[in-house]
């Protein structure tokens, strides 16, 4: 039996991995400085603990026998407004997590290291621009401190890699989304936020969209985002690979679209906020290679994720 640690288990997407990979029939512990705060976790053990202390990496990779693979997702992180709000945070927390876990797991002779990287690495583009392909983020101009630190992040992996031996996987992912993820509190990404302006809202309501609503994003279903981890995980790629739904809509597309599930007609009243980049096109074709392909278009993952934000909407009432 593989044993994985799954780092930010108490997290939207590290608490469905961990689901994923005890299906796939791993031993997983999970760690986090948090509990999953809408879900049981489905860990074999899930240790509370705060990652930003070399210790305490140190003590989540001790076990009998070593981990086979990491999975290290655990960041101070959320949407845009968080982002351009709470950039010194993220680049102490999430760099302190960074450092000392792949440090520790080299020195606990770890096989396979997986980094949740992001698309924000990437520069800004405009609307109708060619797709760029991973080895196309140098000269680096990230639009944020966020996309910094994961590119400092990903270039400190490859480094102990290089000479130490242990096995990178990078993933660089685009906005995803689904349930049991965070939908209010100023973490949320775009799709869990509209979920919860629509569901919040009466029919032929209004609702407000940062910017002019014309931005293009790439929205990726977690059950797929997951199926990429795995896939890449699997592979023999060594290098950073982009993960994400090669369908790409504006911000007004994507509230229409959480609109026509809720069967509500909604307006928009665009207000100035943090929009981030204008656009978003980028190469799937490496991971790709490996079998992967998005399953869930965006109305089918609304579908999925709309009823449950819904839900909660309801109980805060």
């Amino acid at each position: 039996m593989k044993k994985a640690l799954v780092c930010g288990a108490g997290g939207f997407i590290g608490g469905h991995l961990v689901r994923r990979l005890k299906h796939e029939g791993y031993y997983v512990r999970g760690a986090d400085i948090k509990m999953h705060e809408f879900a049981k976790s489905s860990a074999d053990e899930f240790l509370k603990i705060d990652l930003r202390r070399q210790e305490n990496c140190r003590t989540a990779l001790s076990i009998y026998g070593g981990f086979d693979e990491v999975y290290q997702l655990a960041a101070d992180m959320g949407g845009m407004g968080f982002i351009h709000s709470a950039a010194a945070d993220i680049m102490f927390n999430s760099s302190l997590i960074n450092q000392f876990m792949i440090t520790e797991s080299v020195r606990a002779c770890v096989e396979k290291y997986f980094f949740s990287s992001s698309a924000c690495v990437y520069p800004n583009m405009q609307i109708g621009d060619p797709e760029m392909a991973e080895e196309q983020v140098y000269p680096a101009m990230p639009d944020n401190e966020y996309g910094w630190e994961k590119l400092f992040a990903e270039r400190m992996l490859l480094t102990y890699a290089a000479k130490y031996g242990i096995k990178p996987r990078i993933a660089r992912f685009e906005n995803c989304y689904g349930p049991y993820g965070t939908w209010i509190g100023g973490r949320e990404k775009a799709p869990a936020a509209m979920c919860r302006k629509v569901a919040s809202t009466p029919n032929n309501g209004r609702i407000e969209v940062w910017g002019d609503g014309t931005a293009i994003r790439s929205y990726t279903y977690v059950d797929d985002m997951v199926d990429g981890i795995i896939r890449l995980m699997n592979s023999d790629m060594a290098v950073p690979v982009n993960i994400g739904n090669h369908v790409y809509v504006s911000v007004d597309e994507l509230v229409y679209t959480v609109a026509a599930v809720a069967g509500k007609k909604i307006h928009i009243d665009h207000i100035d906020g943090p929009v981030g980049v204008m656009s978003r096109n980028f190469s799937n074709q490496k991971i790709s290679s490996t079998g992967w392909k998005a399953k869930y278009d965006l109305y089918t993952g609304v579908l999925r994720t709309y009823p449950w934000i819904a839900e909660q909407v309801e109980r805060m009432k």
